[in-house]
């Protein structure tokens, strides 16, 4: 049976000098409006000991842009800053819920430069996108097509480090069919050498995204260090080292996308282990491997897609010593250290190391579900 889910599309644009020019100021009023607001908030529950609700920062900023300090305020479109202060209002209930850490100023440097347009502050009309204070609409390169009949409820525009300009349009809903049913159950073992070995004894290759442009972004990070700070020259070399960092992270979500994709077309049961990622990489060893192979992001996306598509998810418990019991008899060796990559158990049964992890972890998995 379909399902209605809300689903975004983002797509590359190319703005005209006069469209770039407006979106960088309205990124700017809007983490101005965000920072002023945090720190308002922080002031009053420090020196006054009480709460700033998203009601009195709102009425704050009406009559910071009747002044003359803010009033520079008025010349961007309203809507992207009242959704900084609802954004900011979400992280203090995350906050107070104990679910995030307490919200961050927003850093001119660091930070996302983005902004989002609700109905009132764009126009959607025969397949072409205008935002608020804009004549023109936005040069979009529809590179997937929109389901039909779609109406976008959001618009969120953004700029990332390698200057590139991106849309995403939120669709208020979608139907999504599930895939046909079918017999077939997998368990995935993670890895360096290979991205993933599946329970079939299959074995998916790590491409080494950032491996195979190491030396280009090595030369480009030589050439950033040379540089001046705050020159010119720092700056054009900061955004060649990003468009590198950039086309890294692009290939290996390409690629990841492929992989848990036909995972999910294939397989009814998906089992997988649950990985403390944030420690591992802090072995020096392996951090590097380990953010090149990106274990956590193919987890991410399984666990959407198969809820979209009617299938199922399976965790095995962090702790489960998959690569030490063998998938035959069951029997539980003491020590299995990474350079053993094959081994024999005392019931004959000789085990590649990954492709036993794999089916102990589909084992698992159907047990525990």
């Amino acid at each position: 049976m379909a399902q209605v889910v809300r689903r975004a599309y983002r797509y590359r644009f190319y703005p005209t000098p006069g469209q770039a020019s407006e979106l960088a100021r309205t990124f700017g009023c809007v983490r101005l409006v965000y920072n002023k607001a945090l720190e308002e908030r922080t002031r009053a529950y420090q020196v006054d000991g009480r709460r700033v609700t998203y009601a009195e920062s709102s009425a704050m900023l009406t009559g910071g842009k009747r002044g003359d300090e803010f009033g520079f305020l008025s010349e961007v479109s309203c809507v992207p800053l009242q959704q900084a202060l609802r954004h900011l209002q979400a992280a203090f209930c995350g906050f107070f819920a104990k679910r995030a850490k307490y919200p961050a100023f927003k850093s001119r440097k660091k930070s996302r430069a983005s902004a989002e347009f609700t109905r009132s502050a764009f126009r959607w009309r025969n397949g072409t996108l205008t935002l608020a204070k804009m004549d023109a609409p936005l040069d979009v390169r529809w590179s997937r097509p929109l389901p039909e009949g779609a109406e976008p409820s959001t618009v969120t525009v953004s700029r990332d480090a390698a200057g590139r300009w991106f849309v995403c349009l939120l669709l208020v809903e979608e139907k999504i069919t599930p895939l046909p049913p079918v017999d077939a159950a997998v368990g995935v073992d993670v890895g360096i050498t290979a991205l993933a070995t599946l329970s079939t004894g299959e074995k998916i290759p790590n491409p080494r995204h950032e491996r195979r442009d190491r030396r280009k972004l090595a030369k480009a990070q030589r050439s950033l260090a040379r540089k001046e700070k705050g020159s010119n020259n720092r700056a054009k070399a900061r955004l060649k080292v990003a468009r590198v960092c950039a086309r890294i992270a692009d290939r290996r979500r390409d690629h990841l996308h492929k992989v848990t994709t036909r995972l999910v077309r294939e397989n009814q049961v998906i089992a997988v282990e649950d990985l403390a990622v944030r420690n591992m990489v802090k072995n020096r060893s392996l951090a590097r491997a380990v953010s090149d192979a990106s274990w956590r992001e193919p987890r991410g996306m399984l666990e959407y897609k198969t809820a979209w598509y009617g299938r199922t998810l399976v965790v095995a418990d962090r702790w489960f010593p998959s690569s030490r019991m063998c998938s035959a008899c069951g029997a539980l060796r003491e020590r299995m250290p990474l350079n053993i990559r094959e081994w024999t158990c005392p019931c004959g049964a000789v085990h590649d190391r990954d492709v036993n992890a794999a089916r102990n972890v589909l084992a698992a998995g159907q047990a525990e579900s």
